[in-house]
């Protein structure tokens, strides 16, 4: 009978170390992940967005083209969501119909919402790490 209850006193302290050590590893496990964020685009504009980028703050380093084969129409919105950041902003650059660019910082870790109007600065001929910088 002790050689039982002994048996249950270990495998019960077996277990309970085996969940503490599974407990203890859950924060490690956010440590390396990126912040993410979503963007709710929104073309209050007369001009079409065709191509949405990402890139680093004050950086030219523009991602792939958000949108896809999509476009933001006049009046219309466009959601991007599980955007990765590896800082604690990231610039949002839209390039509209006239191939001039718009852009603003967007902060990291909470849902943002940018609205595009015919009174947002454009850059209609500068270069694009002039656009990064706007």
């Amino acid at each position: 009978m002790k050689k039982r209850n002994a048996a249950n006193k270990r495998g019960t302290m077996t277990i309970s170390l085996a969940v503490l050590f599974v407990l203890a590893l859950f924060p490690l496990a956010s440590i390396g992940r990126a912040p993410a964020t979503s963007l709710n685009i929104v073309n209050n504009s007369t001009r079409t967005i065709r191509n949405v980028y990402l890139s680093h703050v004050g950086s030219d380093d523009w991602g792939s083209n958000q949108l896809g084969n999509s476009v933001i129409s006049p009046s219309q919105s466009f959601q991007l969501s599980n955007i990765s950041c590896d800082s604690q902003q990231i610039q949002v650059i839209a390039e509209d119909e006239d191939g001039c660019f718009l852009s603003t910082p967007v902060t990291c870790e909470q849902s943002s919402s940018w609205t595009v109007t015919n009174d947002t600065a454009r850059d209609c001929g500068g270069s694009l790490a002039a656009v990064a910088k706007l």
